[in-house]
């Protein structure tokens, strides 16, 4: 779970820490205090864009860091053994923003990159935004809802794996049909292509060696002369050379050695200065006799390069890739002129991937058809719960035909609702009542919570659009999920916040010159006083104050 936010300099924050626990948190405060900022900076640190333009003014970077007790989560655990950044039980995660828009993060001290981050963070914690319910009417999303309630991610991939195997042949296929109008000129020059390929007889780092060559048949000369030199300086030159000094030195060494047996080592060291000199010497001697100062050979790779980099640049490629390209062409060939009979193997092929495929979807249609069963019921009840009684959810998949299967499978997914009874389901995008999609996102949201691993959720102001009995509804569904992990709600609704087992106080604090958010966990009284502000107007009366507090009671009541 998510055990502390630190936030720097972010927007109108200068400096927030916030350590949480498990259960049901909320945070509240005026509009425009600052309370989805919070949220905001919690996206951030799990990974999502940033921009210089998130800085508060004046100050160089924006700092977020969070830490979360991964101990008990394997699937978190394996995430980071994999990338090499695991840690006893705990996972610190950090995001920097500066403000030329330049960002870093890490995990547990390690620099890691931004989807890195990311799908860390997709296993860490859940964002429920508060626009949840605009996007909610779209059929990819929908589809993901379902398939992520019911389990059916992975399923969902592997048939997208087999759906691009079938339409990558596929298209070789098409490709090899279209070009057979024009396979007799396309073979003419592929034949002339491929022979002047051969002709040139390239062999693999053949242009490596010449080079290499080229580059010693042009310093010869030098070669030559620094060979001289430094053989005259080894043995050669008879008044003084290496050889002879050392030999020298060894004879004066050996002279006095009988003295101390310390001075022995250092012959053994001058005896094996004397053999290597003398080895150097003799390999020198024969690279010198090796070298070719052969003008006319100098001319023939000067030629040789000058023909390879010629049928080169005709093939706009590199001298490296020319063997390659051979390679190429010479498939092609193949592959052209023996078109039919590589058609019908083609034709094999994609009428067996594509069986692949649609065994795999029609098995992942009928896991969607069960997901789907259980998610219109469970829906239909947490409707039911949150002030909608004669509502009912259900989710229809509709059969595609068969040249319309996408890498998803054959199905499209369409969330129907029909809200008071006698009323004929209809898309839940026509829903007109705002108050009603909002209870019907919540619904699916907690729904969907369910059936998720993620130890942490968070609900930005989803509870917008209701009120009264029906507020009171959603704060106990909201504690309900509190019970089994970590949930963090933003909430204006004083039914829900009576409800929560941690309060915060998100508000505004201006000087004059500058404005900052503060935070404040608030105790008992200031709890009733936070709750009689938000059931209250202007000026806050004593019965607000007993109702604010016979809320918080039956809040505490509820929990025990």
């Amino acid at each position: 779970m998510l055990m502390n936010l630190q936030v720097r300099d972010f927007a109108i924050v200068e400096r927030i820490d916030i350590e949480f626990e498990h259960g049901m948190t909320v945070l509240t405060g005026e509009t425009g205090a600052g309370k989805s900022i919070l949220v905001d900076a919690l996206g951030l640190v799990l990974g999502e864009r940033g921009s210089a333009q998130l800085v508060r003014d004046g100050a160089k970077r924006a700092e977020f860091a969070a830490e979360f007790d991964v101990s008990g989560l394997a699937n978190v655990a394996n995430w980071l053994e994999e990338q090499a950044l695991d840690l006893e039980g705990d996972c610190l995660l950090r995001r920097v923003i500066n403000a030329d828009g330049r960002s870093r993060a890490f995990v547990n001290g390690n620099a890691v990159s931004l989807s890195q981050l990311k799908s860390l963070g997709e296993l860490l914690l859940d964002i429920h935004g508060q626009h949840f319910h605009q996007s909610l009417g779209r059929r990819p999303v929908q589809r993901d809802l379902l398939d992520h309630f019911g389990g059916l991610l992975e399923q969902r991939a592997a048939t997208a794996t087999r759906y691009t195997e079938w339409m990558t042949v596929a298209e070789r296929l098409q490709s090899l049909l279209s070009a057979d109008s024009d396979r007799a000129s396309r073979l003419d020059l592929l034949a002339f292509q491929l022979q002047e390929l051969v002709s040139l007889g390239l062999t693999d780092g053949e242009t490596q060696e010449l080079n290499t060559e080229r580059q010693k048949l042009q310093n010869s000369g030098r070669l030559a002369d620094g060979v001289s030199a430094t053989l005259d300086a080894l043995d050669d030159n008879e008044s003084s050379n290496a050889n002879k000094l050392i030999a020298d030195a060894s004879r004066s060494l050996r002279a006095i050695a009988d003295y101390d047996d310390a001075l022995k080592p250092l012959l053994e060291l001058l005896d094996t200065a004397s053999i290597q000199v003398s080895e150097t010497t003799e390999t020198l001697r024969r690279y010198g006799e090796g070298l070719d100062m052969d003008p006319r050979r100098r001319d023939w790779v000067e030629e040789r390069l000058d023909a390879i980099q010629a049928v080169a640049r005709k093939h706009r490629v590199t001298n490296d890739e020319l063997a390659g390209l051979q390679s190429r062409l010479q498939d092609e060939f193949d592959e052209l002129n023996n078109a039919e009979e590589r058609g019908r193997e083609l034709e094999i092929q994609v009428g067996k991937l594509r069986e692949e495929f649609m065994s795999a979807a029609k098995a992942l249609s009928a896991e969607r058809s069960k997901a789907a069963r259980a998610f219109s019921a469970a829906v239909t009840d947490a409707m039911s719960g949150l002030g909608m009684p004669d509502g009912k959810f259900d989710v229809a998949l509709s059969r595609l035909g068969d040249d319309s299967a996408r890498p998803w499978g054959i199905d499209d997914v369409d969330f129907m609702i029909s809200a008071n009874p006698g009323q004929k389901p209809q898309p839940l995008a026509k829903i007109a009542s705002g108050g009603e999609l909002s209870r019907m996102s919540l619904s699916i949201q907690v729904i969907a919570s369910d059936g998720s691993s993620i130890p942490t959720m968070v609900f930005d102001e989803v509870d917008s659009g209701v009120g009264g009995g029906v507020a009171e509804m959603v704060g106990r569904r909201l504690q309900q999920l509190g019970d089994t992990r970590q949930v963090l709600c933003v909430t204006h609704l004083p039914q829900v916040a009576s409800l929560a087992d941690r309060h915060f106080r998100v508000s505004k604090v201006s000087d004059g010159k500058s404005t900052r958010t503060g935070l404040q966990m608030l105790g008992k009284e200031e709890r009733v006083e936070e709750l009689a502000r938000m059931l209250g107007g202007v000026e806050i009366t004593k019965k607000t104050l007993d109702h604010a507090a016979e809320m918080l009671a039956g809040g505490r009541q509820r929990r025990a």
